[in-house]
Protein backbone atom coordinates (compact mmCIF):
# COMPACT_ATOMS: atom_id res chain seq x y z
CA UNK A 1 0.00 0.00 0.00
CA UNK A 2 2.63 2.33 0.77
CA UNK A 3 3.85 2.04 -2.62
CA UNK A 4 0.37 3.17 -4.22
CA UNK A 5 0.69 6.23 -1.63
CA UNK A 6 3.74 7.09 -3.36
CA UNK A 7 2.75 6.71 -6.36
CA UNK A 8 -0.27 9.11 -5.66
CA UNK A 9 1.54 11.93 -4.40
CA UNK A 10 2.91 14.87 -7.10
CA UNK A 11 6.47 15.94 -6.77
CA UNK A 12 5.50 19.75 -6.84
CA UNK A 13 3.02 22.41 -7.33
CA UNK A 14 2.89 21.94 -10.69
CA UNK A 15 0.45 24.98 -11.57
CA UNK A 16 3.15 27.33 -10.14
CA UNK A 17 5.04 26.27 -13.18
CA UNK A 18 1.85 28.18 -14.92
CA UNK A 19 1.75 32.19 -15.15
CA UNK A 20 0.59 33.99 -11.69
CA UNK A 21 -1.95 35.96 -13.87
CA UNK A 22 -3.89 32.57 -14.31
CA UNK A 23 -3.00 31.36 -10.50
CA UNK A 24 -5.19 34.76 -9.49
CA UNK A 25 -7.69 34.25 -12.18
CA UNK A 26 -8.24 30.39 -10.67
CA UNK A 27 -8.18 31.21 -6.91
CA UNK A 28 -10.58 34.19 -7.67
CA UNK A 29 -13.27 32.49 -9.61
CA UNK A 30 -12.84 29.19 -7.36
CA UNK A 31 -13.97 31.85 -4.11
CA UNK A 32 -16.27 33.10 -6.11
CA UNK A 33 -18.39 30.15 -6.66
CA UNK A 34 -17.90 29.01 -3.33
CA UNK A 35 -17.85 25.42 -4.73
CA UNK A 36 -14.80 23.24 -4.76
CA UNK A 37 -12.24 23.59 -7.99
CA UNK A 38 -10.44 20.54 -9.44
CA UNK A 39 -7.23 19.57 -11.69
CA UNK A 40 -8.43 16.24 -13.10
CA UNK A 41 -7.92 13.96 -15.69
CA UNK A 42 -4.97 14.35 -18.24
CA UNK A 43 -3.23 16.94 -16.72
CA UNK A 44 -3.00 14.69 -13.49
CA UNK A 45 -1.68 12.10 -15.61
CA UNK A 46 0.91 14.02 -17.44
CA UNK A 47 2.33 15.46 -13.76
CA UNK A 48 2.80 12.02 -12.60
CA UNK A 49 4.62 11.02 -15.93
CA UNK A 50 6.53 14.03 -14.68
CA UNK A 51 5.39 16.30 -17.73
CA UNK A 52 4.56 19.27 -18.42
CA UNK A 53 0.72 19.47 -19.55
CA UNK A 54 0.06 22.34 -21.95
CA UNK A 55 -3.95 21.91 -21.84
CA UNK A 56 -5.20 21.81 -18.30
CA UNK A 57 -8.84 20.21 -17.41
CA UNK A 58 -10.91 21.51 -14.12
CA UNK A 59 -14.33 20.33 -13.03
CA UNK A 60 -16.55 22.11 -10.70
CA UNK A 61 -19.56 19.96 -8.80
CA UNK A 62 -21.90 22.86 -11.22
CA UNK A 63 -21.87 26.06 -13.39
CA UNK A 64 -18.85 25.36 -14.97
CA UNK A 65 -19.69 27.33 -17.86
CA UNK A 66 -19.96 30.17 -15.77
CA UNK A 67 -16.87 30.09 -14.22
CA UNK A 68 -15.24 29.06 -17.92
CA UNK A 69 -16.85 32.90 -18.82
CA UNK A 70 -15.32 34.47 -15.94
CA UNK A 71 -11.76 33.04 -16.44
CA UNK A 72 -11.71 34.30 -19.74
CA UNK A 73 -12.67 37.86 -18.83
CA UNK A 74 -10.09 38.08 -16.14
CA UNK A 75 -7.14 36.83 -18.73
CA UNK A 76 -9.01 38.19 -21.62
CA UNK A 77 -8.72 35.10 -23.38
CA UNK A 78 -11.52 33.70 -25.98
CA UNK A 79 -14.18 31.98 -24.26
CA UNK A 80 -15.43 28.62 -26.13
CA UNK A 81 -18.93 27.28 -25.51
CA UNK A 82 -18.37 23.07 -26.04
CA UNK A 83 -21.74 22.10 -24.58
CA UNK A 84 -24.14 24.08 -22.77
CA UNK A 85 -26.40 21.00 -22.00
CA UNK A 86 -23.35 19.24 -20.68
CA UNK A 87 -22.06 22.00 -18.62
CA UNK A 88 -18.57 21.90 -20.71
CA UNK A 89 -16.58 25.32 -21.83
CA UNK A 90 -12.97 26.14 -22.97
CA UNK A 91 -11.08 28.91 -22.37
CA UNK A 92 -7.96 29.69 -24.83
CA UNK A 93 -5.18 32.56 -23.73
CA UNK A 94 -2.12 32.29 -24.34
CA UNK A 95 -1.21 29.47 -25.67
CA UNK A 96 -2.79 27.24 -23.40
CA UNK A 97 -6.24 25.39 -23.68
CA UNK A 98 -8.26 25.34 -20.50
CA UNK A 99 -11.26 23.26 -20.34
CA UNK A 100 -13.86 23.36 -17.61
CA UNK A 101 -16.05 21.13 -17.07
CA UNK A 102 -19.53 20.21 -14.50
CA UNK A 103 -19.49 17.32 -12.76
CA UNK A 104 -20.56 14.23 -14.89
CA UNK A 105 -24.26 12.97 -15.03
CA UNK A 106 -25.04 15.26 -11.88
CA UNK A 107 -22.66 13.29 -9.29
CA UNK A 108 -22.33 14.91 -6.30
CA UNK A 109 -18.70 14.12 -5.36
CA UNK A 110 -15.48 14.33 -7.53
CA UNK A 111 -14.94 10.31 -6.34
CA UNK A 112 -18.16 9.81 -8.39
CA UNK A 113 -17.63 12.45 -11.60
CA UNK A 114 -13.89 10.54 -11.69
CA UNK A 115 -15.88 7.28 -11.79
CA UNK A 116 -17.41 8.42 -15.26
CA UNK A 117 -14.45 8.58 -16.73
CA UNK A 118 -12.90 7.06 -19.64
CA UNK A 119 -9.64 5.41 -18.23
CA UNK A 120 -8.17 4.98 -14.91
CA UNK A 121 -4.99 6.58 -15.82
CA UNK A 122 -7.84 9.41 -16.83
CA UNK A 123 -9.82 8.97 -13.44
CA UNK A 124 -7.54 11.52 -11.04
CA UNK A 125 -8.14 14.75 -9.61
CA UNK A 126 -6.10 17.47 -7.14
CA UNK A 127 -8.18 20.15 -5.61
CA UNK A 128 -7.53 23.71 -6.12
CA UNK A 129 -6.17 26.40 -3.36
CA UNK A 130 -9.20 29.28 -3.53
CA UNK A 131 -6.86 31.50 -1.47
CA UNK A 132 -3.78 31.04 -3.72
CA UNK A 133 -4.94 29.62 -7.51
CA UNK A 134 -2.22 26.84 -6.87
CA UNK A 135 -3.00 23.35 -6.03
CA UNK A 136 -4.08 22.74 -2.20
CA UNK A 137 -2.58 19.30 -1.81
CA UNK A 138 -0.11 17.10 -3.37
CA UNK A 139 -2.03 14.29 -2.94
CA UNK A 140 -4.27 13.17 -5.88
CA UNK A 141 -7.55 11.89 -5.11
CA UNK A 142 -7.52 8.26 -7.14
CA UNK A 143 -10.11 5.63 -6.36
CA UNK A 144 -9.82 3.61 -9.48
CA UNK A 145 -5.98 2.60 -9.05
CA UNK A 146 -5.13 4.96 -11.88
CA UNK A 147 -1.77 5.67 -11.12
CA UNK A 148 -0.80 2.16 -10.27
CA UNK A 149 -1.59 1.51 -13.70
CA UNK A 150 0.23 4.23 -15.04
CA UNK A 151 3.28 3.05 -13.07
CA UNK A 152 2.50 -0.59 -14.74
CA UNK A 153 1.85 1.38 -18.27
CA UNK A 154 -1.85 0.08 -18.50
CA UNK A 155 -4.84 1.00 -20.37
CA UNK A 156 -7.76 -0.24 -18.15
CA UNK A 157 -11.32 0.84 -18.06
CA UNK A 158 -13.51 1.56 -15.47
CA UNK A 159 -16.70 -0.07 -16.94
CA UNK A 160 -17.51 -1.42 -20.24
CA UNK A 161 -20.28 1.10 -19.92
CA UNK A 162 -18.14 4.20 -19.60
CA UNK A 163 -16.91 3.04 -22.87
CA UNK A 164 -20.16 3.23 -24.40
CA UNK A 165 -21.12 5.85 -22.93
CA UNK A 166 -18.73 7.93 -25.71
CA UNK A 167 -18.12 4.94 -28.37
CA UNK A 168 -15.30 7.62 -29.53
CA UNK A 169 -13.20 6.04 -26.43
CA UNK A 170 -12.65 2.71 -28.27
CA UNK A 171 -10.59 4.67 -30.50
CA UNK A 172 -9.09 7.16 -27.79
CA UNK A 173 -7.85 3.51 -25.61
CA UNK A 174 -5.61 2.77 -29.12
CA UNK A 175 -4.25 6.46 -29.23
CA UNK A 176 -3.24 6.62 -25.78
CA UNK A 177 -1.70 3.30 -26.32
CA UNK A 178 0.27 5.02 -29.41
CA UNK A 179 1.28 8.14 -27.50
CA UNK A 180 2.26 7.06 -24.07
CA UNK A 181 3.91 3.79 -25.31
CA UNK A 182 1.61 1.61 -23.10
CA UNK A 183 -0.83 -1.25 -23.44
CA UNK A 184 -4.39 -1.81 -23.71
CA UNK A 185 -5.55 -4.26 -21.04
CA UNK A 186 -6.93 -7.24 -22.15
CA UNK A 187 -10.71 -7.13 -20.74
CA UNK A 188 -10.52 -3.22 -22.74
CA UNK A 189 -9.37 -4.62 -25.53
CA UNK A 190 -11.92 -7.51 -25.74
CA UNK A 191 -14.81 -4.74 -24.77
CA UNK A 192 -13.51 -2.54 -27.78
CA UNK A 193 -13.71 -5.37 -30.20
CA UNK A 194 -16.90 -6.60 -29.04
CA UNK A 195 -18.46 -2.84 -29.44
CA UNK A 196 -16.33 -2.06 -32.21
CA UNK A 197 -19.05 -1.13 -34.32
CA UNK A 198 -20.25 1.69 -32.39
CA UNK A 199 -17.27 3.80 -33.51
CA UNK A 200 -19.80 4.79 -36.60
CA UNK A 201 -21.68 6.50 -34.20
CA UNK A 202 -19.03 9.63 -33.17
CA UNK A 203 -18.56 12.90 -35.47
CA UNK A 204 -15.84 12.05 -37.99
CA UNK A 205 -13.70 15.23 -37.16
CA UNK A 206 -13.58 13.44 -34.02
CA UNK A 207 -12.20 10.50 -35.51
CA UNK A 208 -9.83 11.78 -37.23
CA UNK A 209 -8.61 14.07 -34.91
CA UNK A 210 -7.82 10.83 -32.50
CA UNK A 211 -5.99 8.93 -35.70
CA UNK A 212 -4.24 12.06 -36.32
CA UNK A 213 -2.66 11.55 -33.16
CA UNK A 214 -1.85 7.40 -33.56
CA UNK A 215 0.02 8.57 -36.74
CA UNK A 216 1.82 10.72 -35.65
CA UNK A 217 3.18 9.46 -32.57
CA UNK A 218 6.31 6.51 -33.33
CA UNK A 219 4.28 4.29 -32.78
CA UNK A 220 1.62 3.81 -35.99
CA UNK A 221 2.41 0.54 -37.30
CA UNK A 222 2.06 -0.94 -33.75
CA UNK A 223 -1.19 0.82 -33.16
CA UNK A 224 -2.61 0.12 -36.42
CA UNK A 225 -1.78 -3.58 -36.57
CA UNK A 226 -3.14 -3.87 -32.89
CA UNK A 227 -6.86 -2.05 -34.59
CA UNK A 228 -7.09 -4.58 -36.95
CA UNK A 229 -6.81 -7.48 -35.17
CA UNK A 230 -9.33 -6.40 -32.88
CA UNK A 231 -11.16 -5.57 -35.92
CA UNK A 232 -11.70 -1.69 -35.41
CA UNK A 233 -9.78 -0.74 -37.96
CA UNK A 234 -11.99 -2.07 -40.53
CA UNK A 235 -15.01 0.29 -38.82
CA UNK A 236 -12.73 3.07 -39.67
CA UNK A 237 -11.41 2.27 -42.85
CA UNK A 238 -13.59 -0.37 -44.55
CA UNK A 239 -11.30 -0.06 -47.49
CA UNK A 240 -8.71 -1.68 -46.31
CA UNK A 241 -10.74 -4.96 -45.72
CA UNK A 242 -10.39 -6.41 -49.49
CA UNK A 243 -6.51 -6.59 -49.00
CA UNK A 244 -6.83 -8.91 -46.86
CA UNK A 245 -6.12 -12.52 -48.48
CA UNK A 246 -5.31 -10.80 -51.90
CA UNK A 247 -2.17 -12.59 -53.29
CA UNK A 248 0.43 -10.69 -55.19
CA UNK A 249 3.07 -11.41 -57.42
CA UNK A 250 6.61 -13.24 -56.77
CA UNK A 251 8.31 -10.20 -56.06
CA UNK A 252 6.02 -10.23 -52.81
CA UNK A 253 5.66 -12.25 -49.74
CA UNK A 254 2.46 -10.35 -48.42
CA UNK A 255 -0.99 -10.02 -49.13
CA UNK A 256 -2.08 -6.56 -50.11
CA UNK A 257 -3.46 -5.71 -46.67
CA UNK A 258 -0.09 -7.28 -44.75
CA UNK A 259 2.00 -5.24 -47.48
CA UNK A 260 0.54 -1.89 -46.50
CA UNK A 261 0.64 -2.62 -43.32
CA UNK A 262 4.51 -3.64 -43.55
CA UNK A 263 5.20 -0.45 -45.48
CA UNK A 264 4.18 1.12 -42.59
CA UNK A 265 6.61 -0.49 -40.26
CA UNK A 266 9.25 0.11 -42.44
CA UNK A 267 8.56 3.81 -43.10
CA UNK A 268 8.77 3.94 -39.14
CA UNK A 269 11.80 2.89 -39.37
CA UNK A 270 13.36 4.64 -42.14
CA UNK A 271 12.31 8.01 -40.96
CA UNK A 272 14.30 7.14 -37.39
CA UNK A 273 17.53 7.15 -39.72
CA UNK A 274 17.12 8.49 -43.78
CA UNK A 275 20.68 8.74 -43.76
CA UNK A 276 21.27 4.20 -43.54
CA UNK A 277 18.83 4.18 -46.57
CA UNK A 278 20.06 6.96 -48.70
CA UNK A 279 24.01 7.40 -47.62
CA UNK A 280 25.15 10.31 -48.37
CA UNK A 281 21.69 12.35 -48.95
CA UNK A 282 20.39 12.87 -45.05
CA UNK A 283 20.12 16.74 -45.23
CA UNK A 284 17.24 15.75 -47.96
CA UNK A 285 14.84 14.20 -45.66
CA UNK A 286 15.46 16.70 -42.60
CA UNK A 287 11.85 18.72 -43.09
CA UNK A 288 10.03 14.91 -44.20
CA UNK A 289 11.46 13.18 -41.11
CA UNK A 290 9.25 14.87 -38.53
CA UNK A 291 6.40 16.66 -37.58
CA UNK A 292 3.28 16.81 -40.39
CA UNK A 293 5.07 15.75 -43.27
CA UNK A 294 6.29 12.64 -41.39
CA UNK A 295 2.91 11.40 -40.51
CA UNK A 296 1.24 12.22 -43.68
CA UNK A 297 3.77 10.02 -45.36
CA UNK A 298 2.80 7.64 -42.63
CA UNK A 299 -0.75 7.82 -44.07
CA UNK A 300 0.34 7.53 -47.60
CA UNK A 301 2.41 4.08 -46.30
CA UNK A 302 -0.70 2.71 -45.18
CA UNK A 303 -3.29 3.22 -48.01
CA UNK A 304 -0.45 3.14 -50.94
CA UNK A 305 -2.24 0.06 -52.09
CA UNK A 306 -5.88 0.78 -51.39
CA UNK A 307 -6.28 0.62 -55.22
CA UNK A 308 -5.14 -2.53 -56.30
CA UNK A 309 -8.52 -4.87 -54.80
CA UNK A 310 -10.03 -2.77 -57.52
CA UNK A 311 -7.77 -3.15 -60.51
CA UNK A 312 -6.52 -7.21 -59.71
CA UNK A 313 -6.79 -9.02 -62.71
CA UNK A 314 -4.95 -12.66 -63.75
CA UNK A 315 -3.52 -12.78 -67.32
CA UNK A 316 -2.19 -15.78 -68.07
CA UNK A 317 -2.10 -17.20 -64.44
CA UNK A 318 -0.12 -13.81 -64.08
CA UNK A 319 -1.36 -11.57 -60.94
CA UNK A 320 -1.11 -7.47 -62.83
CA UNK A 321 -2.53 -3.71 -61.10
CA UNK A 322 -2.13 -1.75 -63.59
CA UNK A 323 -3.01 1.83 -62.74
CA UNK A 324 -3.65 1.08 -58.93
CA UNK A 325 -1.56 4.11 -58.15
CA UNK A 326 -4.17 6.33 -59.88
CA UNK A 327 -7.55 3.96 -58.75
CA UNK A 328 -5.65 3.88 -54.80
CA UNK A 329 -5.43 7.76 -55.36
CA UNK A 330 -9.58 8.48 -55.75
CA UNK A 331 -10.18 5.99 -53.26
CA UNK A 332 -8.30 7.90 -50.69
CA UNK A 333 -9.46 11.08 -52.11
CA UNK A 334 -13.36 9.82 -50.68
CA UNK A 335 -11.86 8.76 -47.48
CA UNK A 336 -10.27 12.41 -46.54
CA UNK A 337 -13.62 13.78 -47.28
CA UNK A 338 -15.15 11.09 -45.47
CA UNK A 339 -12.91 12.41 -42.55
CA UNK A 340 -13.27 15.97 -43.38
CA UNK A 341 -9.00 16.13 -43.38
CA UNK A 342 -8.32 19.85 -44.57
CA UNK A 343 -7.76 20.10 -48.56
CA UNK A 344 -3.80 20.47 -48.69
CA UNK A 345 -3.49 17.25 -46.70
CA UNK A 346 -5.75 15.51 -48.79
CA UNK A 347 -3.86 16.72 -51.64
CA UNK A 348 -0.46 15.72 -50.49
CA UNK A 349 -1.13 11.88 -49.85
CA UNK A 350 -3.46 11.36 -52.76
CA UNK A 351 -0.75 13.02 -54.68
CA UNK A 352 2.24 10.73 -53.11
CA UNK A 353 -0.66 7.45 -53.90
CA UNK A 354 -1.11 8.43 -57.60
CA UNK A 355 3.16 8.75 -57.98
CA UNK A 356 4.19 5.92 -55.23
CA UNK A 357 5.50 3.89 -58.73
CA UNK A 358 7.20 6.47 -60.59
CA UNK A 359 10.32 5.63 -59.08
CA UNK A 360 10.29 2.18 -59.64
CA UNK A 361 9.63 3.27 -62.95
CA UNK A 362 12.29 5.97 -63.54
CA UNK A 363 14.82 3.40 -61.44
CA UNK A 364 14.15 0.12 -64.33
CA UNK A 365 14.63 3.07 -66.92
CA UNK A 366 17.80 4.08 -65.56
CA UNK A 367 19.51 1.00 -65.45
CA UNK A 368 17.94 0.23 -69.15
CA UNK A 369 19.05 3.32 -70.90
CA UNK A 370 20.09 5.96 -68.29
CA UNK A 371 17.53 8.92 -67.79
CA UNK A 372 17.64 12.84 -69.45
CA UNK A 373 17.10 15.76 -67.79
CA UNK A 374 13.78 16.28 -68.80
CA UNK A 375 12.69 12.85 -67.20
CA UNK A 376 13.98 14.05 -63.98
CA UNK A 377 11.92 17.47 -64.83
CA UNK A 378 8.82 15.34 -65.63
CA UNK A 379 8.69 13.70 -61.90
CA UNK A 380 10.18 16.93 -59.85
CA UNK A 381 6.96 19.28 -61.81
CA UNK A 382 4.73 16.44 -60.51
CA UNK A 383 5.55 15.38 -57.30
CA UNK A 384 6.62 19.14 -56.27
CA UNK A 385 8.35 19.59 -52.37
CA UNK A 386 7.54 15.86 -51.79
CA UNK A 387 10.38 14.33 -53.69
CA UNK A 388 12.07 13.08 -50.97
CA UNK A 389 9.12 11.81 -49.62
CA UNK A 390 8.12 9.81 -52.26
CA UNK A 391 11.70 7.69 -52.28
CA UNK A 392 11.25 7.60 -48.57
CA UNK A 393 7.55 6.01 -49.40
CA UNK A 394 9.15 3.95 -52.17
CA UNK A 395 12.10 3.01 -50.05
CA UNK A 396 9.34 1.54 -47.67
CA UNK A 397 7.77 -0.04 -50.07
CA UNK A 398 10.71 -1.87 -51.69
CA UNK A 399 11.83 -2.89 -48.75
CA UNK A 400 8.11 -4.20 -47.47
CA UNK A 401 8.38 -6.62 -50.44
CA UNK A 402 10.50 -9.63 -50.22
CA UNK A 403 9.18 -12.40 -52.48
CA UNK A 404 11.87 -14.91 -53.99
CA UNK A 405 11.18 -12.87 -57.43
CA UNK A 406 11.95 -9.39 -56.54
CA UNK A 407 15.04 -7.84 -58.43
CA UNK A 408 18.23 -7.46 -56.69
CA UNK A 409 19.12 -4.56 -55.28
CA UNK A 410 16.04 -2.77 -55.93
CA UNK A 411 16.68 -0.51 -52.71
CA UNK A 412 20.43 0.14 -53.62
CA UNK A 413 18.83 1.79 -57.16
CA UNK A 414 16.50 3.48 -55.58
CA UNK A 415 18.82 5.34 -53.65
CA UNK A 416 21.18 6.10 -56.15
CA UNK A 417 18.12 7.29 -58.41
CA UNK A 418 17.27 9.73 -55.79
CA UNK A 419 20.99 10.98 -56.20
CA UNK A 420 21.27 11.24 -59.70
CA UNK A 421 17.64 13.23 -59.78
CA UNK A 422 18.18 15.40 -57.06
CA UNK A 423 21.91 16.00 -58.70
CA UNK A 424 20.26 17.23 -62.09
CA UNK A 425 17.38 19.14 -60.27
CA UNK A 426 20.32 21.17 -58.34
CA UNK A 427 22.50 21.71 -61.56
CA UNK A 428 20.06 22.43 -64.04
CA UNK A 429 16.59 22.83 -62.76
CA UNK A 430 16.20 24.86 -59.61
CA UNK A 431 18.24 27.34 -61.79
CA UNK A 432 15.55 27.34 -64.09
CA UNK A 433 12.35 27.79 -61.42
CA UNK A 434 14.50 30.30 -59.47
CA UNK A 435 15.04 32.42 -62.57
CA UNK A 436 12.54 34.90 -63.91
CA UNK A 437 10.95 33.13 -67.26
CA UNK A 438 13.04 34.42 -70.43
CA UNK A 439 9.29 34.75 -72.23
CA UNK A 440 5.99 35.26 -70.91
CA UNK A 441 2.19 35.25 -71.62
CA UNK A 442 2.67 38.68 -72.70
CA UNK A 443 5.11 38.32 -75.04
CA UNK A 444 3.62 35.81 -77.02
CA UNK A 445 0.65 38.29 -77.27
CA UNK A 446 2.77 41.27 -78.29
CA UNK A 447 5.48 39.72 -80.15
CA UNK A 448 3.89 36.47 -81.73
CA UNK A 449 0.18 37.89 -81.83
CA UNK A 450 -1.29 34.79 -80.93
CA UNK A 451 -4.25 34.94 -78.95
CA UNK A 452 -4.42 33.39 -75.30
CA UNK A 453 -5.37 29.70 -74.52
CA UNK A 454 -4.13 26.45 -74.04
CA UNK A 455 -0.99 26.87 -76.40
CA UNK A 456 0.44 29.27 -74.35
CA UNK A 457 0.84 26.65 -71.39
CA UNK A 458 2.52 23.67 -74.08
CA UNK A 459 4.78 26.96 -75.78
CA UNK A 460 6.19 28.29 -72.22
CA UNK A 461 6.13 24.34 -70.31
CA UNK A 462 8.28 23.54 -73.37
CA UNK A 463 10.34 26.38 -72.84
CA UNK A 464 11.53 25.46 -69.84
CA UNK A 465 12.44 21.77 -70.56
CA UNK A 466 14.57 23.46 -73.82
CA UNK A 467 16.27 25.48 -70.64
CA UNK A 468 16.81 22.74 -68.32
CA UNK A 469 18.12 20.50 -71.52
CA UNK A 470 20.87 23.18 -72.00
CA UNK A 471 18.87 24.23 -75.71
CA UNK A 472 18.23 27.99 -74.31
CA UNK A 473 20.21 29.85 -72.41
CA UNK A 474 19.27 33.82 -72.95
CA UNK A 475 15.79 35.51 -74.18
CA UNK A 476 16.91 35.92 -77.63
CA UNK A 477 17.48 32.22 -77.99
CA UNK A 478 14.27 31.65 -76.32
CA UNK A 479 12.30 33.90 -79.03
CA UNK A 480 14.26 31.78 -81.72
CA UNK A 481 13.02 28.54 -79.98
CA UNK A 482 9.34 30.10 -80.18
CA UNK A 483 9.48 30.73 -84.27
CA UNK A 484 10.67 27.39 -84.78
CA UNK A 485 8.17 25.77 -81.91
CA UNK A 486 5.57 27.86 -84.29
CA UNK A 487 6.78 27.71 -87.89
CA UNK A 488 6.36 23.84 -87.32
CA UNK A 489 3.11 23.62 -86.48
CA UNK A 490 3.70 22.04 -83.07
CA UNK A 491 0.56 22.57 -80.49
CA UNK A 492 2.81 20.45 -77.48
CA UNK A 493 6.48 19.83 -76.49
CA UNK A 494 5.74 15.83 -74.35
CA UNK A 495 7.74 16.67 -71.07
Amino acid sequence: MAAVLAATELTQDWLQTYPEELRRALGKVAQRSGQPMYVAGGPVRDWLLGVAAKDLDFTVPKSAVACAREVSALLGGTFVLLDEAEDVARVVWQGLTLDFSGFRNHTATIEDDLGQRDFTINAMAVPLAPETGGLASLTVIDSFGGAVDLAQKKICILAVANLLADPLRLLRAYRFAATLGFTIDAQAEAAIAAHRELLADPAMERVAYELGLIMASPRAWQTISRMAQGGLLWVVFPELVAGRGLAQPASHHLDVFEHSLEALRCLEKILLDPEGYFPGQGGLFSEMAQGKSAALLKWAALFHDLGKPETHRLVEEKITFYNHDQAGAAIFEAIAERLHWPKDDRNRVARLIALHMWPFHLSNARLRTGITRKACLRLVKAVGDDLAGLFLLAMADSLAGQGAGKPEGMEENLAALLREVHGVYAEYIQPVFASSPLITGHDLITVFALDPGPIFKNILDGLVVAQVEGQVADREQALAWVEIFLRNGMVSVPL
